[in-house]
This record gives structure tokens, C-alpha cells and sequence, in this order.
């Protein structure tokens, strides 16, 4: 009933599977890969013709992780998969960058790729073994994928590279660093570092490069003998010659519209320009080909003034970065903020720091977690001159926070030293290229005016590439046009030492190492320079808080504590925080973090929790209510919440016939510990002590 073929090798010490022919055999392209314990199962599908009028290529790439790959039902209220996560939209996005260039240019159908994970050894990342379905599935699919490409995780022990670390050695790395490429070169990498240099940075993406060999070579084996007839390939269509013609006229117009400096003046005049052509073609049906013939001039125009003269749209050399200016404080009541302004990208960054209740609890395939740290990245329509949907965050919104995540995060104090949680919030205000760098920066200014502690200032830069054949020019701090009409978008955020965020997209089949190093040592020489017009508005963190912030003080108290802190059904912890305004975290290990947004506050609740905790001591004298009298004596609360029992042969050396005839509820007493029950309850005396000035008639000792 199964035609099943299976390709298999050793990959980083591990048996990597690829099997086909037996699920999902109604695909294009269906793969099972298996790498260690973990499968994810991936699946291709293109439609059979592309939709009138469509002049972009409609790929989508959907990677979904099944709780119960990893024998769990999912949380919440519906026990059901739901929305996509915050990791399933970031691998998607780790899927599709490297594959999206790889389809032939006319190729317009409907495809879909999904990834679905449906085993998880809770060892290795099933994000490297989806973009190698997706690429094995696309091969076999028959549709025009110039493939096959591969992809792994590369990390950083020191001293050498690690091929696919596992989870738990990924947790205190230096590195985490995913490339994706074909046999020629590079298409994509995306990482986290910890100030690492260029050196080190461009070793690993060559390392992954070389690695991922042995895996394009297996898929190529599996294609050989399970591939599916390939589909014709996309042909030009024959009015082109023709549509030229009538387009050609139109160039000085688009040259004359690139010399434009300002963007909101060379975005009409482009507008105009475009209408104008279309205008020119409405009496014909194609104008899916006159907007693709008229995207190509304009690229022409834009790359080859570039690449013949050196200069680019805003008269700018390849390697100047845009003016910059940096200013914190900008909004009072925030904790902190920041404005970052360079050229007409700009970035309103907020700080606000909170306590452990305000962590971000993540439900992962890998189990639950906490983050004490966020970056929420917004792209409201208006800041590129737009009218728009305004919603929950989409893919872009996403991967570019994640991206600025990741070059701040390194850089951050540890929990320890530093116990908030930090909620960064990026408003994207104008936009013009690289506003996820321009995130980056801002944020290293906001969190250094709230007074977090950050190691040292970070700052970000895109590059681009313009490269026709062997003739090719890096460009520094790209314009929007230059990314949308160049050959790589490559982002890179660290810090005057070292690197701590690398993201890289490239549009054309690969790059080479060479370009690559320009564009590092490139990007070094504008990181050096961003970083010094940012310390114009502030240099490192300011020594303290903001008034508005809440101030958190740490206790240690012993575990067995806990449980009277806490009280029967949580009544103590919530009377402490009601009656005192402060806020108190409480961790198993003893931990206690008291929050309030003034001294008074913190003070009080300190109190009532030290008092609770505190222990009697034999031999002291402690001031004390009556809380309770009975006929053997009377008990007394004299430490926080602390009762011990004055027998009544304590209460006075004479004898005494009534507990009442000495002392009653409410009586404000002296007492002294002179003891411990088996029990541990606390032996208390009234007669041992002066009840007028609470002298301690035996030993002299006084506390109150």
C-alpha cells in the first residue's frame, strides 16, 4: 500500500530520517524528519494555477507544535492548540526567509508550506528539523523550488563551535546562531550573542555553511529516487517586448524622482509616476505585467546609479549612517523613555519596570516558564504616511521585537542583582529603513534613563547589498527603498565590544564570506558611531530609579517561614499587602521581593513580615498584649503574630487565685521567655520582670 522511501546519515553525532511515502501522500511534497528523538512532519503545496491580477508570490509558511509531541494537554480554559504562539510565528518566519528567494521569479501560485511537530525529546529544537522538512518537502513537490537548502544551530563553548547544541546546553551559551543556506552560499542567519566579535561571528556562520553540506546532499538522494515530476517552469510573458516600449519614456521621470532627498516628496512624485503608466495600459488586461516591468526599472535606476557612482538616493557614500539625534526623558511619568530619531526612522521608546507578579508566564512545548523581560514592538500605519488596519501584532511586529530582544537581553543584570521585570514598549513613530535597529537603540536609552543597570549601551545598523554579478557595493544604515529594491537586509546590534544580535536576509541565491566580512567590519565602523551620538543624551544607566518606580526590597526567610507568612488560605499575605499598600512576592526558595512606591510602604511591610518570622529568644523580655485568659494562666502575643502562655503561677510571686485579678484581654504586659514545651510553644513570665519599666529583674536584660 506504501511506497515509502527513507534517506539516513549521521549529523552531530545524531541519526537524522528522512522518510516520505506514507503520510500525508496527498501533498506536493510530504516528509517525516527525525533527528535524535524529536519528528517533525512537513508538507508542501502548490496550487495549480496562479489567481488573475496577483503580482507578488503568495507563500505561506505555518510551523505548529502539537502538546501532545511532548505528553502534554494544552493550558487554559479550551485544552486545545489555539493561536499561534510567539515561538511558532518566529520559526515560521525561520522557514520562510531562506526558501522564499529559492522559487523561480514568475512562479505566482498559491503555496503553502506547514510544519507540524509531532515528537519533542525535550533535547533537540525542532526549529532546525522544520526548515529541513520544509526544504526536503519542497524538493520532492515538483514545484519550481530551486533548492534544496539546509539549516542548523550553531554554538559557542569558548573555544569551538558546537554543531545543534542541545536545550539544555543552549541555556548558558554564548551563541545561539541558526544559518540557513544552499551548497553556494548563505541565505540567512539570525542569532543571539554575548558581545562576540566579528571574527568569531563570521567563523560560525562559515562553520554552520559547511556543516549543512552533508544534509543537502541527503535530501538530493531522497529527491533522486522519490521526487515528483517537476512542473514547467514560469515563461515570460510575450507582450513584454511591447509593454517596454510604452514604459521606456517614463525613466528620466523615475530618475529625475530618485534625486528627490526628502521621502515624503520622492513618495509622491513615485505615486505619480506609477498612475501615469498605468494610466497608459487601461484600456489592456495586463497590468499585472506593467507593475512588475515598472518594479524593474525602478530597481535598475536605483542600483546602478549606486554601483556606478557610489552614491545613493539621499546623496549619501555607502558607508555614512543618516543624522542622529537621542533624547531621554521624554515622557515624565514613564520610568523611563527615550526618543531616537535617525533620518526619518524613528523610534519612542518606553521603559517600565514591575515586580515578579508582572512576568511573562510562557506555556512551551519544553514546559512553563517565566520571562522577566519583554519587547513589544508596534507599527501603527501612520509612520509611513498610511492609513490602515490597527490590530494585534502580525509576523513583522513580532520577529522585528524578537530581533531587538535578542540584542538587548546579553546585556541585561541577572535576576539576582536586579529583581524586576522589565516591559519595554517600542512605537514606531516614522519609518524609513530599519526601524527594528532603531528599537534596538532606543531601548538601550530608555532602560538606562529608568536606572536599570544595563552593561553597557547597544546600538543597531542595517546593511544592505546591491551585487550584479561579480561588481557589488555594502551599503550602510539602509533607506526602506534601498532594502525593498537591494539584494540582502542585514541587521547587526552589539555593543563598542562585541556583537550581540545578528539577523541576515538575502533576496538574490546566496552571498559569498567576502561580502559578508565588509559587511560586518562595515557595520562595526556605524555601530561605533551610532553609539556616540547616543551618548550625547546619556552614556550608562542613571544611579537611581525614577520616583514613579516601584522600589523592591529582597528578604531571605527560612522555608519552613513560609507557610506563616502566607497564613491559612492566604488571609496573612493579603492583610500584609491591604493594610500596608506594598506589593510581596514570595519565591520557594525563601525568597521574598516587598515592592511599594514609597519608603513608608516597603518599611511597614518589612515589618509585619520580620515579625512574623522572628523567633522568641530564651532569656529576653519582649512587650506583649493579652490576647486570651483562661483559668491556667493567660496567653500573650508578644512577637508579630507570637502567642506564648504565662502559666498563672508566673503571673505574680504571690499566689493567685484568678488569672483575671492580675491581667485581662486587651492588657499591654511585660514578659519574659523562660522557656520551650515539647511542642515548641513558648513559656512565657510576667513576675520576672518590672511591669512598670519592663526591667528584666533577674538578669537586667531590656528589650522592647
Amino acid at each position: 500500500m506504501f511506497e515509502v522511501y527513507r534517506k539516513e546519515i549521521t549529523w552531530g553525532g545524531k541519526l537524522l530520517t528522512f522518510e516520505t511515502g506514507k503520510v500525508a501522500r496527498q501533498a506536493d511534497g510530504a516528509v517525516m524528519v527525525t533527528y535524535g528523538g524529536t519528528t517533525v512532519l512537513c508538507t508542501a503545496v502548490g496550487a495549480s494555477f496562479a489567481k488573475p491580477g496577483i503580482d507578488f508570490f503568495p507563500l505561506t509558511v505555518n510551523y505548529q507544535e502539537k502538546t501532545f509531541a511532548a505528553g502534554r494537554i494544552p493550558g487554559g480554559f479550551f485544552k486545545r492548540e489555539g493561536r499561534p504562539s510567539e515561538k511558532e510565528t518566529l520559526v515560521s518566519r525561520l522557514i520562510d526567509r531562506p526558501i522564499r528567494p529559492l522559487f523561480h521569479k514568475n512562479y505566482k501560485n498559491e503555496t503553502q508550506v506547514i510544519a507540524t511537530v509531532l515528537a519533542h525529546d525535550m533535547e533537540n529544537d525542532p526549529d532546525i528539523i522544520a526548515i529541513l522538512g520544509a526544504s526536503a518537502a519542497l524538493t520532492i513537490s515538483g514545484l519550481p523550488f530551486m533548492g534544496p537548502i539546509g539549516g542548523c544551530r550553531i554554538g559557542w563553548d569558548g573555544n569551538n563551535y558546537i554543531l545543534n547544541p542541545t536545550i539544555d546546553q543552549m541555556k548558558n551559551a554564548n551563541l545561539d546562531l541558526v544559518v540557513a543556506g544552499t551548497t553556494d552560499g548563505v541565505l540567512m542567519v539570525e542569532s543571539e550573542a554575548s558581545e562576540l566579535s566579528e571574527e568569531i561571528m563570521l567563523g560560525a556562520v562559515d562553520y554552520g555553511h559547511k556543516q549543512i553540506e552533508h544534509v543537502i546532499k541527503a535530501i538530493i538522494d531522497l529527491a533522486e529516487v522519490a521526487a515528483k515530476e517537476p512542473r514547467p517552469l514560469p515563461e515570460d510573458l510575450n507582450e513584454k517586448d511591447e509593454y517596454l516600449k510604452i514604459i521606456q519614456p517614463f525613466r528620466k521621470k523615475f530618475v529625475k524622482a530618485y534625486k528627490e532627498i526628502d521621502k515624503s516628496n520622492r513618495s509622491k512624485m513615485l505615486s505619480d509616476i506609477r498612475n501615469d503608466i498605468l494610466l497608459e495600459f487601461e484600456e489592456k488586461a495586463n497590468l499585472t505585467l506593467v507593475s512588475s516591468l515598472t518594479k524593474n526599472m525602478e530597481a535598475d535606476i536605483v542600483r546602478g546609479n549606486i554601483l556606478k557612482t557610489k552614491k545613493r538616493i539621499d546623496g549619501r557614500d555607502t558607508k555614512s549612517v543618516r543624522s542622529i539625534v537621542a533624547e531621554v526623558g521624554t515622557l515624565p511619568r514613564a520610568h523611563g523613555s527615550a526618543l531616537f530619531t535617525r533620518g526619518e526612522t524613528q523610534a519612542l521608546v518606553v521603559a517600565t519596570l514591575g515586580t515578579g507578579q508582572d512576568e511573562q508566564i510562557i506555556d512551551a512545548l519544553e514546559g512553563e516558564y517565566r520571562s522577566k523581560f519583554m519587547l513589544h514592538y508596534n507599527f501603527p500605519p501612520y509612520s509611513v504616511g498610511e492609513a490602515g488596519r490597527v490590530g494585534s501584532p502580525g509576523r513583522r511586529e513580532i520577529g522585528h521585537g524578537k530581533l531587538a530582544w535578542r540584542a538587548i537581553n546579553p546585556l541585561l543584570p541577572k535576576g539576582d542583582d536586579f529583581p524586576y521585570t522589565v516591559r519595554i514598549v517600542s512605537e514606531i513613530t516614522e519609518s524609513n529603513g530599519s526601524s527594528s535597529m532603531a528599537t534596538v537603540c532606543g531601548t538601550s536609552l530608555a532602560l538606562m534613563d529608568a536606572g536599570v543597570p544595563l552593561k553597557k549601551p547597544v546600538a543597531g545598523i542595517a546593511m544592505g547589498l546591491i551585487k550584479e554579478k561579480k561588481e557589488f557595493s555594502v551599503l550602510s544604515d539602509i533607506l526602506g527603498d534601498e532594502d525593498h529594491l537591494g539584494d540582502m537586509d542585514f541587521k547587526v546590534a552589539g555593543t563598542k565590544d562585541g556583537i550581540t544580535s545578528l539577523q541576515m536576509d538575502i533576496k538574490i541565491t546566496s552571498i559569498t564570506k567576502e561580502i559578508m566580512k565588509i559587511a560586518l567590519d562595515q557595520a562595526k565602523e556605524g555601530r561605533i558611531h551610532i553609539l556616540n551620538e547616543m551618548s550625547k543624551a546619556i552614556g550608562s544607566s542613571r544611579e537611581a530609579l525614577a520616583d514613579s518606580a516601584p522600589k523592591i526590597t529582597t528578604l531571605k526567610v527560612k522555608l519552613e517561614k513560609i507557610r506563616d507568612i502566607i497564613g491559612p488560605g492566604g488571609k496573612m499575605i493579603r492583610e500584609i499587602c491591604e493594610t500596608t499598600g506594598a506589593k510581596v512576592d514570595i519565591e520557594d526558595d525563601g525568597t521574598i521581593k516587598i515592592a511599594a512606591s514609597d519608603t513608608e510602604s516597603s518599611e511597614a511591610a518589612q515589618k509585619r513580615i520580620n515579625d512574623i518570622v522572628a523567633e522568641a529568644e530564651l532569656g529576653f523580655v519582649y512587650t506583649g498584649k493579652v490576647v486570651k485568659t483562661v483559668d491556667f494562666g493567660a496567653f500573650v502575643n508578644f512577637l508579630g503574630a507570637k502567642d506564648g502562655l504565662v502559666h498563672i503561677s508566673e503571673l505574680q510571686n504571690a499566689r493567685t487565685e484568678k488569672t483575671t485579678d492580675i491581667c485581662k484581654e486587651g492588657d499591654e504586659v511585660k514578659v519574659k521567655v523562660i522557656g520551650f514545651d515539647d511542642r515548641g510553644k513558648v513559656k512565657l513570665s510576667m513576675k520576672r520582670v518590672d511591669q512598670n519599666t519592663g526591667e528584666d529583674i533577674e538578669s537586667k536584660k531590656k528589650i522592647n
